[in-house]
């Protein structure tokens, strides 16, 4: 068994030193670090780590929100690992899942995942309801991909809280134009055209 550490800071101001201190105390050969904030789709070392892991390895972090800042990313990493036959271990929160007690965290977030999705099922349905209801056509937007649809949640809570622009909630999920946010919006079952009047002062 390997042990691989990751950790990441969100600026190039930041400093990964804490960090990387923990990674070799817990003895970790190898570390990859990202400097980007934990929101972002793209982080490049990342990509390389799960490329570079091999079953019975064990990712090794300080926190877990260094995998991500989001419910949604976290679960599906963990499903990505264990579909690999990878280990988590995270230092601040005492999470070790070569452990029994591990074992039970990742059937735990397993039934958090499941759970997420019917979430996601139902906002769509009472979306897709709603939409009917004031004569609209409902249905899923045409190319909307797997991350997106479960972003989709998260990315309403955003919108309606009326305190970003969409070029800012764009940013802070990698979303790559105006109407591909907007059909996201209407997959989460979001009224679009009632808070795009409210968000005058706000939309770029």
């Amino acid at each position: 068994m390997t042990k691989i550490g990751y950790a990441r800071v969100s600026t190039l101001e930041q400093n990964l030193d804490m960090q990387l201190d923990a990674l070799k105390g817990e003895g970790c050969k190898q570390v990859f670090t990202d400097k980007v904030s934990g929101v972002k789709s793209s982080k490049p070392n990342f990509t390389k780590l799960m490329e570079y892991l091999r079953p019975g390895d064990t990712i090794v972090v300080w926190k877990l929100d260094r995998l991500g800042r989001s419910t949604v990313q976290l679960i599906e990493l963990i499903e990505d690992l264990k579909k690999k036959g990878v280990n988590l271990k995270s230092l601040s929160e005492s999470i070790d899942t070569t452990s029994a007690t591990g074992n039970l965290f990742f059937q735990f977030m397993c039934i958090l995942a499941e759970h997420e999705r019917n979430i996601i099922r139902e906002r769509t349905s009472a979306g897709l309801q709603a939409a009917r209801a004031r004569g609209r056509r409902g249905g899923r937007p045409k190319g909307l991909n797997e991350r997106y649809q479960l972003i989709a949640p998260e990315v309403r809570e955003v919108y309606e809280k009326n305190t970003r622009s969409t070029e800012e909630i764009r940013k802070m999920f990698s979303i790559k134009s105006q109407p591909t946010l907007y059909k996201i919006l209407e997959f989460a079952g979001a009224d679009v055209k009632g808070f795009a009047k409210k968000r005058k002062g706000l939309t770029k």
